[in-house]
């Protein structure tokens, strides 16, 4: 016995996919025996370590410790182990352990294990990868079945869902490359909550974003989480946020969830959100979002394009600092009212991030990866801005302050000189002249003069 920590597949006598996916292991290295005097069937190759027992593997409550004290002392724990459905669908998962209530499969209630998220990122892309010409589903699952007080990271990877695919070799040699072809990534890490089982949009967001997720709740068992237990989540998944899976729960279990993870402390990003930041390094979306909370609490970050290229293409620096700049709010307001559509491409054509409250309102708050950047940035939107107004009505502009005036449509003067709603009212609003009574009703008599002033110059 070596005693060196190592990547542990912990495999099952007991469990007909687990000794499919061992056998694979054992043909694709040279392995050697190592498990004199531990009790356990030992196979070590360079960091990996394959450990075989003989009792169910949703029981093995304290293995990690038990291992310690062998000799063989485990970073990583993977086992190796069936999945069982009725549906017999031919399926590859992968999954964290505990439970949210009931110990009904091991392990304790209320109870989970130390999650391992980059493990998991990484065997569910390669398991992906590998079944492309297979007929396997690769899924995640919800946090289910013991052990759950594994201190150790541990992942469960499985083969499912009746003895056919368990025993299918072509099953077992995809489960062991990905094993082996295991990548120690540095991804964002989410608790997830709500969704099936089989957790669709978690499952998704690892396959199309940057991210991972730690423990996963689904919508049935969000009414027995508790604080305590969703501290659990976040503390042994080493989570950065949650992501809620918003269309598979009520509102009131949104608002109910929302008010637990943010009282201690968590955040929770929307798919859009999450999606928005792909590609950019999660201490640059740390800084953005914080600085948001600082300026605008209601607001959201977007990360267009072109600042994620320039984000990317950053060398000399390993984490960008986010700078700042803000126009006139009541100038942006006025401008996204006559044309949103015009504001919206400008922002996606620049080299910046900007903010949007949840009514989907602009902020006036310009992000960027340099004072001079922001600064400029924040000119070129207020000029834009200016330009959109021009367009729409008068517009003066001396010493820093913009008036702007307007003539609209009175209906009260209208009525006064006794037009009724109708027609004429439209005639009148495009600008045409109308008889009433024998007298001519022209449209300066039923139009009012706005005159408003707005400081261009924000402080």
């Amino acid at each position: 016995m070596s005693g060196e920590t190592k990547i542990t597949i912990v495999c099952s006598t007991q469990d007909r996919a687990s000794q499919n996916i061992k056998n694979n292991l054992l043909a694709l290295k040279k392995w050697e025996p190592a498990g004199s005097g531990s009790g356990y069937s030992v196979f070590e190759f360079k960091g990996y370590r394959i450990v075989e027992i003989k009792e169910p593997l949703i029981f093995q409550e304290g293995l990690d410790k038990k291992l310690m004290e062998c000799g063989l002392p485990a970073g990583l724990i993977i086992f190796a182990s069936k999945h069982r459905s009725k549906d017999g669908r031919a399926i590859l998962t992968v999954h964290s352990t505990g439970n949210a209530s009931d110990a009904k499969f091991g392990g304790k209630q209320k109870q989970l294990a130390v999650a391992a998220p980059q493990a998991v990122r990484s065997l569910l892309r390669s398991l992906k990868m590998l079944s492309e010409n297979e007929e396997y589903e690769v899924t995640l699952e919800c946090t289910h079945h013991g052990p759950s007080d594994i201190e150790v990271p541990s992942v469960f990877i499985e083969i499912g869902s009746d003895e056919k695919q368990w025993l299918d070799e072509a099953a077992g040699r995809i489960v062991a490359n990905a094993i082996m072809m295991l990548k120690d990534t540095d991804s964002p890490v989410a608790v997830g909550f709500g969704g099936t089982h089989y957790a669709p949009r978690q499952t998704s967001l690892i396959f199309e974003t940057g991210i991972t997720f730690g423990h996963i709740f689904p919508t049935h068992a969000l009414e027995v989480l508790d604080e305590e237990l969703i501290r659990q989540a976040f503390k042994k998944s080493n989570a950065d946020f949650a992501y809620l899976d918003r269309k598979s729960m009520k509102a009131e279990q949104r608002e109910k969830l929302g008010a637990l993870i943010e009282s201690i402390g968590f955040e929770m990003l929307k798919e859009s959100d999450i999606r928005d930041m792909d590609g950019v390094p999660w201490e640059f979306c740390l800084q953005l979002r914080n600085k948001i909370k600082e300026l605008c609490p209601n607001g959201r970050p977007r990360i267009t394009d072109k600042i994620k290229c320039e984000i990317l293409s950053c060398q000399d620096c390993i984490c960008p600092k986010v700078k700042v700049a803000r126009i006139s709010p009541a100038l942006l307001s006025e401008a996204e009212k006559l044309d949103k559509k015009r504001l919206t491409k400008f922002l996606y054509d620049h080299n910046i991030a900007y903010v949007e409250y949840e009514d989907g309102r602009f902020a006036h708050v310009i992000i960027a990866l340099d004072s001079n950047c922001a600064r400029l940035a924040a000119e070129e939107l207020a000029n834009e801005c200016v330009s959109i107004l021009k367009k729409h009505c008068k517009v003066d502009v001396n010493k820093g302050l913009l008036q702007i005036t307007e003539r609209k449509f009175s209906p009260e003067s209208a009525k006064s000189l006794g037009i009724s709603e109708g027609p004429m009212f439209g005639e009148l609003a495009q600008g045409k002249s109308v008889m009433i009574n024998g007298k001519t009703i022209n449209p300066e008599m039923v139009y009012k003069t706005n005159k408003r002033i707005i400081k261009l110059n924000y402080d």
